[in-house]
């Protein structure tokens, strides 16, 4: 696959998150309710997509730094699906049934006390991720991994914000593109190294 393209894949499941958290309620009430399930159905698919961009960046490797950056965002994708699952499609789900004018119930806060914590764990998986990586790349890069930058702001935006907006749909944003510009940053494959040729002094010698 050409580089370009493959960067704009790695990019597309952050710059998705960013539609969906345009259109994300910011409260969740009977009104909002069936906005709230809708928009947390893609997030199940989308959300993990994101740890699968920055862990494809390290490619083949095998070394520690490597399966580090793969289990941080094996993490981050677990926890961060758990928390879209729970205060997300269910809370949006139950909220729904329960109709018009109810208060909020025990059992839906009890749905956002446990999600909560779970999503806590994720962004900071995510954190984690995106930290390791970009000094992994910096190191082998140098200055060509110089956009991944990025990805530590949308990181911490989506910890602080999730994907609501304005924050969240700027960290979500900011993650893609720094994905991109990792995927960039990597040298073509099969590209081939010329070493200038060496002069063999012996062919000299009287």
């Amino acid at each position: 696959m050409d580089r370009r393209a493959y960067a704009v894949l790695l990019a597309l499941p952050g710059l998705a998150l960013a539609g969906v958290g345009l259109v994300h309620p910011h409260h969740l009430s009977y009104e909002t309710a069936d906005r709230w399930f809708g928009v947390h159905l893609p997030g199940l698919v989308v959300f993990p997509l994101v740890g699968l961009a920055l862990a494809a960046l390290v490619g083949r490797r095998t070394d520690a730094v490597a399966w580090l950056v793969r289990l941080a965002a094996y993490t981050y994708a677990t926890f961060y699906t758990a928390l879209d699952v729970v205060s997300g499609i269910a809370a949006g789900w139950v909220t729904r049934e329960l109709g018009p004018g109810v208060p909020r119930p025990d059992e839906v806060r009890l749905l956002f006390r446990i999600g909560t914590p779970l999503g806590e764990v994720g962004s900071w998986a995510l954190l984690v991720t995106v930290v390791v990586l970009l000094a992994d790349q910096l190191r082998r890069h140098g200055v060509r991994a110089a956009g991944g930058v990025l990805l530590l702001p949308g990181a911490w935006l989506v910890h602080t914000d999730h994907i609501f907006s304005p924050g969240g749909v700027v960290g979500t944003v900011l993650l893609g593109l720094g994905t991109a510009a990792l995927a960039l940053a990597r040298p073509v494959a099969g590209a081939v190294v010329v070493e200038e040729p060496t002069t063999d002094t012996r062919r000299n010698r009287p």
